[in-house]
């Protein structure tokens, strides 16, 4: 082991560390790993800034405006809403009538903006019904994550490997590549939330504090509003003391929900973290102005939240655009394609930048405010990760580790070091973000490949799951870090019914990816 290994190695475990911790955002994290890189000389300044003009990176910046085209649209909430019945009906009858359709939708686009579009209209419908929306939230996040796995653009995981395969100068994936194995976990995974949530999922949790309050406020014209804090929040990391929410917003923090935790004494006190629900007494004024805004992820107020209404002609359109997107770049694909139009490689890159600029120019998104809907710090993690990718094999830590994972798997053979993999993407997932676990994995499954002779395809396949299936914990997911407020939940709710998705996503995909994907041998 040279100096340059233990370097690498020692600076990943300062990023898993500060990742863990939380004290900063994971693009600056990265950012700040990847210039020590440079400065040891480990990577070039060309290898460091290679992954902010990849593809796949710029791909995942387009889909987030398309996403966005989508849900103002209302095309989405539209169609959930007439699927839900008003009366008569249980939760499993409305999980089977949900959960699919959302897992649909959620192959195609952001899996944020499809949980923030629905978990309101769930938990106001549960609601009205008289259901717990307890039973909804976790299946919801759950369900977005599965749909996720079916294709080439349901998660940003997935365009990050595509991307990097490409730039190692092998074939990227194709639309529905992933949907072999991807379809197979889905109908498995939402079988399990259906029969299981009865039991592993609780019961709405005593929110007398919410009725108490909105009796007291009534005929004062304001009520109860629930705000999820996103990364755009300027309060982070202080205490709500220090930060005057009462003056910026007009409304007063009466309840924190953070990390399973209902804080309503000493609010003051608590410093404030990206994902937490806060419920606030407000006017309508405070949903007008910051019902849109960027620096709440999700707002909720027991009704609809006012808005203008869209006309029907947008709402067609978002969704003809979407569809010609996914039909164009799978036709894009094809050997016909690529040989009467040599000089236009259609492929999903293609179809994302058409589609997202004809719907800045009809509208279906405020163009002069497009850059609000970008997740920045998604894509600063994602550049990094291809530079941090780069280290790992310059300095033979992948390799080294490789080697490690080879001796391990001992008489399994590839086969042992495909689980080995994908569980060690599954834990780095699980404890910190998904695209950073990509990183990390991405040189591991390529080095692994090469030690056993085999193509490499079985092996990104997996990394490509494992990196995007974390349902043990609310911080695997930012689905779920969203939903763990709206829906009071502890971080033990999430391990009972997660865990058991792990595993069974895990069993599915060890035992059907080299079947779809032989470890077929390569000639070195």
């Amino acid at each position: 082991m040279n100096f340059e290994i233990i370097f690498v190695l020692l600076g990943l475990i300062g990023m898993l560390i500060a990742l863990i911790m939380d004290k900063m955002r994971p693009g600056i994290v990265l950012l700040s790993l990847v210039v020590l890189f440079m400065v040891a000389g480990i990577i070039t300044p060309k290898q460091m800034v290679a992954g902010f003009s990849n593809r796949g990176m710029i791909t995942v910046a387009l889909l987030f405006l398309v996403s966005e085209g989508i849900r103002q649209s209302g095309a989405l909430g539209a169609v959930v809403k007439k699927l839900l019945p008003e009366k008569g009906t249980s939760v499993t009858k409305a999980q089977l009538r949900v959960l699919p359709v959302i897992s649909a939708f959620s192959a195609f686009l952001n899996n944020t903006p499809v949980v923030v579009i629905f978990a309101p209209i769930l938990k106001n419908w549960a609601k009205k019904v008289g259901l717990p929306c307890t039973k909804f939230l976790i299946p919801l996040s759950y369900a977005t994550i599965l749909g996720g796995l079916c294709t080439l653009i349901g998660t940003s995981t997935n365009l990050v490997i595509h991307g990097m395969m490409i730039d190692r100068g092998i074939g990227g994936l194709k639309m529905f590549d992933l949907a072999y194995i991807g379809i197979p976990i889905t109908i498995a995974g939402l079988a399990f939330i259906i029969l299981a949530s009865k039991k592993l999922l609780p019961v709405n949790r005593d929110d007398s504090f919410e009725e108490e309050e909105a009796d007291a406020a009534e005929g004062t014209g304001q009520h109860i509003v629930e705000v999820v804090l996103a990364s755009r929040f300027p309060g982070l990391k202080r205490k709500l003391k220090n930060f005057d929410f009462k003056r910026r917003y007009g409304a007063e923090v009466k309840e924190i929900r953070q990390g399973g935790q209902v804080i309503t004494k000493n609010i003051g006190e608590v410093r404030l973290q990206e994902g937490d629900t806060l419920v606030l007494l407000a006017d309508d004024a405070f949903t007008r102005t910051w019902g849109d805004s960027s620096v709440f992820l999700m707002m909720t107020n027991g009704q609809e939240i006012p808005s203008n209404p869209v006309p029907a002609w947008k709402k067609w359109t978002a969704l003809s655009l979407l569809i010609v997107m996914i039909v164009g770049a799978t036709i894009g694909e094809l050997p016909y394609m690529k040989e009467h139009f040599p000089k236009v490689q259609m492929d999903m890159f293609f179809f994302a930048s058409v589609t997202a600029v004809v719907m800045a120019w009809l509208k279906l998104f405020p163009p002069k405010k497009y850059t609000k809907y970008i997740s920045w710090d998604i894509l600063i993690t994602i550049a990094c990760a291809f530079a941090i990718s780069a280290a790992m094999e310059e300095s033979g830590l992948a390799a080294f580790i490789a080697n490690f994972i080879k001796d391990v798997s001992g008489a399994l053979g590839a086969w042992g070091a495909l689980a080995l993999l994908y569980i060690v993407t599954l834990i780095i997932t699980e404890l910190i973000t998904n695209n950073a676990a990509a990183a990390l994995a991405f040189p591991l499954a390529l080095e692994t490949a090469a030690k056993f002779g085999v193509d490499p395809m079985p092996f990104f396949i997996a990394i490509c799951i494992a990196a995007s299936a974390g349902f043990a914990t609310p911080i695997g997911y930012q689905t779920n870090l969203i939903v763990q407020g709206a829906g009071n939940y502890k971080f033990m709710d999430f391990v009972k019914i997660g865990v058991p998705m792990d595993l069974i996503v895990m069993i599915i995909s060890i035992g059907l990816i080299p079947l779809i994907w032989p470890f077929t041998p390569i000639a070195s």
